[in-house]
């Protein structure tokens, strides 16, 4: 049971953003430090990913883990109402593996950054470096 009134539900649910989130602002600005420009949010690509390096033909999505079903403490499910969760965070994750096939037709790569990864921005780093590496422009990686 929810302990919340729906009212107050309602409330809370309207403020969660889905652009300009903090894990998205962290992820954009490590990759400005090292160097490379993107666009935000391209409404021409499938999925509308939150960054997109152009030249390299790269789609970087920043998922909320509750949102897009993560495997970590932040991904469960509630308990509540479940069949309307189920179902909505299900059609989400149909609608991610959908955008994923989409992209790699276009011959897009496609990245996925957790908001549970951005906590440890040492290891994001270290992990963007590696997956950006065959990126032709140079880095500033710190």
């Amino acid at each position: 049971m929810d302990h919340l009134s729906p009212q107050r539900r309602s409330e809370n649910m309207r403020r969660i953003r889905s652009t300009n989130t903090t894990p998205e602002i962290v992820v954009r600005r490590i990759l400005h430090r090292a160097g490379f420009r993107f666009r935000l949010h391209s409404k021409n690509l499938p999925g509308c990913p939150d960054i997109v390096l152009m030249r390299h033909k790269i789609a970087v999505f920043v998922h909320g883990c509750f949102w897009h079903g993560h495997k970590c403490k932040d991904g469960r499910r509630p308990k509540s109402n479940r069949p309307y969760w189920n179902k909505k965070l299900d059609r989400n994750i149909t609608r991610d593996r959908v955008s994923t096939s989409m992209l790699k037709r276009m011959d897009w790569k496609r990245i996925v950054i957790w908001a549970c990864e951005v906590k440890n921005v040492v290891a994001l780093e270290t992990r963007l470096e590696r997956l950006l590496k065959n990126c032709k422009r140079e880095r500033k990686w710190q």
